[in-house]
């Protein structure tokens, strides 16, 4: 329910930081080698397959638009009624096309697909899977950070490939907090009829944080094909 504070964290009044730089894709990694798929690129991470960015996408997998709520207000209202919302960090979409967009849950857990074909939202099972690959939560936060990006040069090695940026968060409220320092992923897995999973980075720290932060924020969205 509440965000983790390595890091200077929070909760449904959350955490987070600041920027990032994306990871240029080609060389192998001594966890995984990247590819590039017409516009998305993945890379292996022991027997999975994810992206390296995150989700930047304004519709659901059959078409139907996902609802855009910049004022607090529209995003407030969103969370309330369990509706599925998204947008750009301080609604700029030069920020989008950096971090890409921030999603609630309800958008994630929607039955039309958050993800694209092919793809899947990863489960706390899955999330679990990849850190334990990279050693355990203890150090793999360090393995999965970008190379450049990440606030007072609390960058990665990016061993892993998965190249993570600190794309910050969107209170339940409708503020908006930690770009550049922290980002946030949602997984599919419900912690309860508030809550969700996620797994967290923090520019001053190396490992990965697993929470259970209330369904109406808004985070960051990676995808691991199916």
């Amino acid at each position: 329910m509440m965000l983790s504070s390595c890091g200077g964290a929070s909760k449904e009044e959350g955490a987070s930081k600041e920027e990032g730089a994306s990871k240029e894709e080609g060389a192998s990694k001594e966890e995984g080698a990247s590819k590039e798929e017409g516009a998305s690129k993945e890379v292996t991470i022991g027997k999975q397959v994810w992206m390296t960015q995150n989700l930047n996408v304004d519709k659901f997998r059959n078409g139907d638009p996902i609802p855009e709520a910049k004022t607090e207000e529209e995003w407030q209202k969103a969370g309330k009624n369990g509706e599925p919302a998204w947008c750009y960090y301080n609604n700029n979409p030069a920020n989008g096309a950096k971090y890409g967009k921030l999603y609630n849950w309800h958008a994630v857990n929607d039955s039309r697909g958050l993800a694209p074909v092919g793809y899947h939202i990863p489960s706390d099972a899955e999330w679990t899977k990849l850190t334990d690959f990279l050693g355990g939560e203890s150090v793999a936060g360090t393995k999965m950070k970008n190379t450049s990006g990440w606030a007072q040069n609390g960058n990665g090695t990016n061993e892993s490939g998965f190249s993570a940026l600190p794309g910050g968060l969107r209170y339940g409220f409708g503020a908006f907090y930690g770009i550049g320092g922290n980002g946030f992923w949602w997984s599919s897995t419900e912690y309860d009829t508030d809550d969700a999973w996620t797994r967290d980075l923090y520019y001053n720290d190396g490992r990965v944080t697993r929470d259970d932060p209330n369904r109406h924020y808004g985070f960051s969205v990676r995808c691991l094909r199916d």
